[in-house]
C-alpha cells in the first residue's frame, strides 16, 4: 500500500499545469454530465404518446431503413448506435418510456444511422479511425500510469514522441465525433418536428437535452486537446 507521504511525493513529481489542466477538464465534465442529468431527469416527466422504442421503429421505417434494429440494453444514458451490427441500442428507460427525453435519445440515435445509410462522410471517417483509436487508448493508459507513478517519461523523447501521437490520435477522433453527433441531434429533431411529437414546447426541450448531450462530447475534445497542448510543449521545449 502507497502511503500518504508517498503520493504527495508522487503528486508533487507532476507539472502544476498538468495538474490545472486535469483539474480543470475534470470539473468541466462534472457539471455537464451533471446538468445533462437534470435535464434528462426533468424531461423524462414531459409524457408523449409512444415509447423511445416505438419512436425509433417508425423513425427507422419513413428513411426506409429495414435492417436495423431496435435493442434494449441496461443502464442509464447507454444508448448508441452500432455500425458494425446495425442495431439502435436503447437503455432500459429509453427504450419502455413514453416522454420527451426518451423520444429524443431514440430519434438521436437513429439519426446514426440514417447517416449511415447515406454514408455520412464524417461518421465514414470516424469509424476509420476506431481501430487506431483502439490501440492509442491502451498505450496511452500505460504511459499515463508511468507517468503519474513517478516514472519520468519527460526526460524520454521517444516516450514524448509516443504520448504525442497517442493523444493527436484521440483529439483527432474527438473532434471528429463533433459533426457526427451534431449531426444525427440535427437530423433527430428535424424528423421530431415534422411527425407532430408534441407542441414546440417538447420540441424545446427535446432540443435542450440533446445539446446537453453533445456537450458531453464537447467537453472530452477539448480535453483531448489541451493534453495534446500540453505534450506539445514539453516536445518543442526539449527541442529548444
Amino acid at each position: 500500500m502507497i502511503s500518504d507521504i508517498s503520493y504527495l511525493g508522487m503528486l508533487g513529481n507532476i507539472d502544476p499545469l498538468y495538474l490545472i489542466i486535469m483539474g480543470g477538464t475534470m470539473l468541466l465534465s462534472f457539471l455537464v454530465s451533471n446538468t445533462l442529468k437534470r435535464r434528462f431527469a426533468e424531461y423524462s416527466h414531459q409524457p408523449l404518446p409512444i415509447s423511445g422504442r416505438e419512436v425509433a421503429e417508425r423513425m427507422l421505417r419513413d428513411y426506409g431503413i429495414n435492417d436495423v434494429q431496435v435493442m434494449s440494453v441496461p443502464g442509464q444514458l447507454t444508448d448508441h448506435y452500432n455500425p458494425a451490427n446495425k442495431t439502435v441500442n436503447l437503455s432500459e428507460g429509453v427504450y419502455n418510456q413514453r416522454s420527451v427525453a426518451a423520444a429524443a435519445v431514440a430519434a438521436h440515435e437513429c439519426g446514426h444511422a440514417v447517416q449511415h445509410q447515406q454514408a455520412y462522410q464524417w461518421l465514414t471517417l470516424r469509424s476509420k479511425m476506431v481501430p487506431a483509436v483502439s490501440i492509442a487508448n491502451n498505450m496511452l493508459n500505460v504511459l499515463m500510469m508511468l507517468f503519474v507513478f513517478g516514472f519520468f517519461i519527460t526526460q524520454s523523447p521517444l516516450l514524448i514522441w509516443a504520448m504525442v501521437i497517442c493523444l493527436a490520435v484521440v483529439a483527432g477522433f474527438s473532434i471528429v465525433t463533433l459533426p457526427v453527433e451534431f449531426d444525427a441531434s440535427k437530423r433527430a429533431l428535424a424528423w421530431i418536428g415534422n411527425n407532430g411529437l408534441g407542441g414546440s414546447m417538447e420540441q424545446e426541450k427535446a432540443k435542450n437535452a440533446l445539446f446537453w448531450a453533445a456537450m458531453t462530447y464537447v467537453v472530452g475534445a477539448l480535453s483531448s486537446v489541451a493534453m495534446l497542448v500540453y505534450w506539445l510543449m514539453i516536445l518543442l521545449g526539449r527541442r529548444d
